[in-house]
């Protein structure tokens, strides 16, 4: 199933989003700018584009796999929702030691539009019995 999103191009020498592969869940979102992140650096990269989410959908915003492990760039942030109508600016933080930089129309990150629900939330005074429980990080051993 396709379904349409608006874009618009804010800055008109940007690439459009694209998909990299047939069937891929997530669209790459490409660099307005050239921005070199020094290391420990946390900087907002413009993707020179806008969306117009449908009503019931929000965007997530993630790390290209080749970016963060080869790189060790990381994405922060992420949501962008269905009423949001701004150039969708891309959180990045440089966790190597050595400075990157990325090249305007250069993959960025990648965005994923999923369906949401939302819910009601209810206060209540004890949860259910679950077999896991509290346990946390580390709670199913090595």
């Amino acid at each position: 199933m396709t379904l349409p999103l608006k874009v618009l191009r804010i800055d008109s020498t940007v690439k459009l989003p694209t998909y990299g592969h047939a069937g891929d869940a997530a669209c790459d979102l490409f660099a307005a700018h050239e921005v070199t992140i020094a290391p420990g650096e946390r900087v907002q990269v413009g993707t020179g584009v806008a969306f117009e989410i449908p009503e019931g959908y929000a965007m997530f915003i993630w790390d290209k796999s080749g970016l963060s492990h080869k790189h060790g760039l990381k994405t922060l942030g992420g949501v962008i929702d269905a009423g949001y109508r701004g150039e969708v600016q891309v959180g990045v933080v440089n966790l190597s030691d050595v400075p990157y930089t990325i090249e305007k129309n250069h993959k960025v990150a990648q965005m994923v539009l999923q369906k949401i629900e939302t819910v009601e939330l209810v206060e209540v005074e004890e949860l259910s019995v679950s077999s896991r429980g509290a346990g946390a990080f580390g709670s199913t051993g090595k």
